[in-house]
Formats: structure tokens, sequence, C-alpha cells
């Protein structure tokens, strides 16, 4: 595996309560406390920082299947907002890498399927092309990268909600790091976007 490092920025975003869920009680589908507020202006500001920048979109399989069932209509639909359509549009008309243990082939174009451990996948990524990787809201990806400090930016959305059960993006015994908040704003609701960078 090639170890070079061409400086590619290595990105996640991922939307939190305010206890540190990324879904609630009932289960990985469970968004109910987050949906009053992706629709936001803050939030679709801040979903258009996501992929500004990235040149490859990284997917679990789950999301990917979610994500590739609704948002090419969105890239179709005159009415939707700017923002939308153009993340929209980013995702169908970027590269994928898709985690998969089930998949044998992609179901869409521009996308390659992966059945790796996460770390040796992105180590790879950052050996070639450029532009930043963006693991798209995908905790399954993003946590084994945080335990092996490869992620160099956070896109955090925190919902004003206690969801009180379900799944926490950190856990005990992630390595200790340092992070710099470069971005802030808060939205109308109390949803606050923010951007940490890695500080190496």
């Amino acid at each position: 595996m090639s170890t070079t490092n061409t400086g590619r920025r290595v990105s996640a975003n991922l939307g939190l309560s305010l206890d540190g869920r990324y879904n609630g009680p009932g289960g990985p589908t469970d968004f109910a406390a987050f949906a009053p507020y992706v629709a936001s202006d803050v939030a679709r500001d801040h979903m258009t920082r996501i992929w500004e920048t990235a040149t490859i979109a990284v997917l679990g399989r789950i999301n990917a299947e979610g994500f590739m069932s609704y948002w090419p209509s969105v890239a179709q639909d005159a009415n939707a907002d700017p923002r939308d359509r153009g993340y929209a549009n980013w995702l169908v008309n970027t590269d994928k890498v898709v985690f998969s243990t089930t998949w044998t082939q992609a179901p869409w174009e521009r996308t390659r399927v992966v059945n790796a451990p996460a770390a040796e996948v992105i180590t790879e990524l950052k050996s070639t092309g450029e532009g930043d990787i963006l693991l798209n809201s995908s905790p399954s990806i993003i946590k084994p990268l945080l335990a092996a400090d490869l992620i160099d930016r956070l896109h955090l959305m925190i919902f004003p909600e206690i969801a009180g059960g379900g799944q926490r993006l950190f856990h005990d015994g992630l390595p200790a790091t340092r992070w710099a908040l470069t971005h802030q704003e808060t939205g109308a609701l109390g949803e606050i976007a923010m951007v940490y960078d890695r500080l190496r």
C-alpha cells in the first residue's frame, strides 16, 4: 500500500444531539429529534461548506442507499432550494467510495465498493489525487478514523435536543487530540453549525 501523502484533507460531517447522539433511541433510522433543524438556513449553508472543496464522497452502504435514493431527484427538481440542488448535483457527479461487506458491485456510476479497514482505504486515497475526502455522514467510517487520528476536519451540526438514547459518536478510548474552531454559526432554532480543524 502506498504511503505517500499528497496533503489531501480528510473531512467528516455529522449531526449530533446535545447528548452526543447521531440517532435517537428508536435506532439507526430515528432522526425525529433532528428533523426540525435540517432544512434551516444555517443547516443548508453548513451542507454547502462540507462539499465545496471535496472531490470524493466516502459512505457506508446504508447511508449510500438512502442518499442515492433521495438526492438524484433533488438534483432534477427546479423548485428545490439551490443549496440542496448544489449538494445533490455534487453527490451524483462526484466519485464515491462505499464501504460494504455485502455488495459485490456498485449500483451507481462513479462508485467503487470496498470491503477493507477504513484506515487502510483512506490512507490509500490520501496518497493520490487532490481535494478533500469527505466522510459523508457515515458514523461507521468516521468512528474508526477518529480512533486512527486520520480526520483533519469535523463539520458538526449540534441540535438543541437531548435524545436520551441512540448511538454516540465519541467513546472512551479515543486518542487525545486538539482541535481549533474555525467556523461557528447559530440558527434561529438554536442549532449550531461548527467546523473544527485538527491541530497537528
